[in-house]
């Protein structure tokens, strides 16, 4: 495979956007500092979102006070305790990349994959926090084997795992793509499922972004696996 492949335009762009929500944030004490707008004075309607398989609704702007929010539900619970789960194996088998992959394509999505999905794991835990669900510790030894959710779509099974380790150069490329476009599918599967099932907004623009990103994702490796 080597270095055959051009670096993603996609990678150039999320390396950007870092760069740019960093120094968002190092103007933020600056920006408190500045005077604050005036409110509109003409507010457009506020759209309210409907329960899976229902419509949003529209309601005028003075009537936006009193909203319903339904509270998360099992669905939604589940989805956000399993997916730091699963994003941490995929964390785990992304830092292998740099030692071991030979494809710089490869260790580019890696890198990427560690750094997204760890700042996802985060923002799902304060979600759950947030909601006084118990909060699930990545770092814990057993959640890059999936712990006690080995039955979770797409998880790397243990003899893959040490495989996996084991594996350098091109072989480590192939198993990596092929053990990952698996375990994104997995994800995929999840996500529609809380797609159907949850209530949650939250949970809905997470679980969208994790098969918008990861659909790309697979499609880019699928790919790569063609030069093997």
């Amino acid at each position: 495979m080597g270095n055959r492949f051009p670096v993603s335009e996609t990678y150039w762009t999320y390396r950007r956007l870092i760069v740019a929500v960093g120094a968002v944030l190092a103007l933020g004490p600056l920006a408190a500092c500045s005077s604050t707008p005036p409110p509109p004075t003409n507010p457009g309607p506020v759209i309210v979102p409907g329960k899976p398989g229902e419509e949003a609704k529209t309601i005028p702007p003075g009537q936006a006070t009193g909203i319903d929010v339904p509270e998360p539900n099992d669905a939604d619970k589940t989805f956000m305790q399993d997916m730091i789960v699963h994003h941490q194996q995929a964390v785990w088998m992304s830092d292998l990349a740099p030692e071991r992959a030979s494809s710089r394509d490869v260790k580019e999505l890696a890198s990427r994959i560690s750094d997204v999905q760890g700042l996802e794991i985060n923002g799902m835990n304060q979600w759950l926090s947030q909601h006084t669900i118990p909060t699930v510790n990545p770092t814990a030894p057993d959640h890059h084997s999936g712990g006690g959710h080995a039955s979770m779509p797409g998880m790397a099974t243990q003899e893959q795992r040490e495989q996996l380790r084991n594996a350098k150069g091109r072989d480590f490329d192939k198993l990596w793509l092929q053990l990952m476009i698996a375990h994104h599918q997995g994800a995929l599967t999840m996500a529609e499922e809380v797609r159907q099932k949850g209530v949650d907004v939250r949970v809905q623009e997470i679980a969208d972004d994790v098969v918008v990103e990861q659909t790309d994702e697979i499609q880019r490796m699928r790919g790569w696996l063609t030069g093997y």
